[in-house]
This record gives C-alpha cells, structure tokens and sequence, in this order.
C-alpha cells in the first residue's frame, strides 16, 4: 500500500488561506461598516432663535439673596 504524499499540504493550506483571505477582503470592500464613534459630517440642527433670545437681558439676584461684600 502506498504512503500518503504530504509534502504539498503546506503549500496547499496557505494558498487556500490567502484566497480565502483575498475573497473576504473583496466582499468587506462594498461593505457600509457602522461607525461607532460619531462623525464631523453629520449636518448640524438649525436652531430657530426665539424672540427672548435674540436680545441681552440683565438678570437680577432675587433681594433674599444679597451678597455680603
């Protein structure tokens, strides 16, 4: 009976490892991947500025509590 000729398995093995690597990177690649920190491209809110809000107002401490000099 014959012996069993295992001197191209290693060679067999890493080829397959890369195609199968090659082949995993070529379908990653039309991949959208989720992103989990937040990017600098989202559009930022527009926010409407109400009309208290479009003047300076001086606010005052209430007379309770005046502030001890």
């Amino acid at each position: 009976m014959p012996q069993l000729d295992t001197s191209t398995w290693l060679l067999v093995i890493f080829l397959m490892v890369m195609a199968l690597f090659c082949v995993y990177q070529l379908k990653m690649l039309n991949q959208k991947m989720i992103s989990i920190l937040p990017q600098n491209n989202i559009t930022p809110t527009i926010k409407t500025l109400l009309p208290w809000e479009k003047k300076w107002t001086k606010i005052y401490l209430p007379h309770s509590s005046h502030l001890q000099f």
